[in-house]
């Protein structure tokens, strides 16, 4: 019997619809918000973990920025893009191919990343906690973890219509179902080429502030704190993101 492989294990859905995930459009936003947003203003020099890195998005402009990064992801496609992409900004930085549930280095962080709704993957919350708790393990005393994703609050404000993206030649359209009482949901993807089209699905655990800023409790992180925009702004009704921070504390 074939061995079942996770939806973020399969690399064809990365490649296969890399046209919406990772677009233009998505490199520049991040690149402004690293050059702008209080959120990445880190001490010069700060050593980074970007977790989940995918390309890149986030982990070129931070080493533009002069911080010394390291970008972790599962697939060695993905990084080898990242790598690219740095490269050709003419800046450096190091990547790992490896399980965020699994990677761990002690105290060799000032700052673990992990943007653009990269958290919450795992089928088992346990390994969604794991991952806080990896990034817990890796910061030295006084760093800080800083996750961006779309909490409960954010996605219920658009969720459940259905959604169509231009692409070259053709289009996406995207689904979204609610699962397990808004524990998790399933956004369903096809793409449209003419008389061809793919299909993926993923599924995810979708977290409130109030859940997520217990995980970080839980991981051993203090000073939490919910924004709800990349540029720090508050988590309120006008909420876009969900952007929890929380501090490693330094021994007593």
């Amino acid at each position: 019997m074939a061995e079942t492989v996770n939806w973020y294990e399969d690399m064809n859905l990365w490649s296969g619809f890399s046209e919406v995930l990772f677009t233009p459009e998505r490199a520049r936003a991040a690149a402004e918000v690293v050059a702008s947003s209080p959120l990445f203003a880190f001490p010069p020099g700060s050593r980074v973990l970007d977790q989940c890195c995918g390309v890149g998005f986030f982990t070129e402009p931070m080493a533009r920025r002069g911080y010394r990064v390291t970008g972790v992801d599962l697939h060695c496609e993905l990084l080898e893009r990242a790598a690219a992409g740095c490269a050709a900004a003419g800046v450096k930085a190091s990547f790992v191919q490896a399980d965020v549930r699994e990677h761990v280095a002690p105290e060799a962080y000032d700052v673990v990343v992990n943007m653009y709704t990269s958290f919450g993957y795992f089928d088992d919350h346990e390994d969604n906690l794991q991952v806080l708790r990896n990034a817990h393990r890796s910061l030295a005393p006084g760093g800080r973890l800083i996750v961006d994703l779309l909490s409960k609050e954010t996605y219920a404000s658009w969720a459940g219509t259905p959604k169509i993206v231009d692409v070259p030649g053709g289009m996406v359209v995207m689904r979204d179902t609610i699962l397990d009482d808004w524990a998790r949901y399933r956004t369903d993807w096809t793409l449209v080429r003419g008389d061809k089209a793919e299909h993926a699905s993923l599924i995810c655990h979708v977290y409130s502030a109030a859940e997520l800023r217990g995980m970080f409790a839980q991981a051993g992180f203090e000073e939490i704190e919910c924004f709800g925009t990349l540029d720090g702004g508050p988590y309120d009704a006008g909420a876009t993101r969900l952007i929890v921070r929380g501090v490693k504390a330094r021994p007593a």
